[in-house]
Parts: structure tokens; sequence; C-alpha cells
């Protein structure tokens, strides 16, 4: 269970990070990547994990993505329907990629307005 004390430490260990990457002049453009990759993860578990708690309010669009993640739960890539008079499809896109970036670690999904 996760308080709005994880959220900010959350953020100051991705903040850091970042910091640490940018003031870096070693011309390395992997350093750091381990630890601003797992920073920035952690900081979306933990924020995911406050707005299901209902501490963090989600927005207009994370509510819209939930209604037709509901009505909709099997939607294939870029999958057209229409909902209360307006058409949408469903986009899905990488948030974690493989230092490679040949594979996705973990992918993320909305659904846009056509």
């Amino acid at each position: 269970m996760n308080t709005m004390e994880d959220l900010a430490a959350a953020q100051a260990n991705v903040k850091h990070w970042g910091d640490a990457y940018a003031n870096d002049r070693s011309n390395n453009p992997d350093k750091f990547a381990a630890q601003r990759r797992d920073a920035a993860a952690k900081l979306r578990q933990i924020e995911r994990s406050l707005k299901q708690q209902g501490l963090i309010e989600k927005t207009a669009q994370e509510l819209l993505d939930e209604e037709l993640d509901g009505l909709y739960p099997n939607a294939k890539s870029k999958t057209m329907v229409t909902h209360q008079g307006k058409k949408y499809q469903v986009r899905y896109f990488p948030i974690e990629q493989s230092r490679s970036r040949k594979t996705v670690k973990e992918w993320g999904h909305s659904w846009d307005v056509v």
C-alpha cells in the first residue's frame, strides 16, 4: 500500500537520476540508464497504485480508457468503436523497451477520438 510520501520519494528519485545523467560529462549515453529506467518504473507503479486507492484523481483520459476497456476488453490495436456518439480507436505504444530497443518490456494504450 503506497502513500503520498512514497510518491514524493519516487519523484525525487527520478529527478535525482535525471539530474545525475544531465550533469554527467563522461560522453556515455547509457550512463545511469538502469537507474533512470528503474526509478521511472517505480514512479509509474506508485502513481497507478495511488489512483486505484483514490488518493490521486484520475484524468479524464484515464477514466475514458477504463470505461472503454471494460466495454471492449479484448480490443486489438486500431480497433474502432462508437461510444456516446463519438468514434474511438485503441492505440498501443511501448512504455519501456530493452536496451537494444528490439524488445518491448511494458506496453501502454489509449483510446483516441477519430
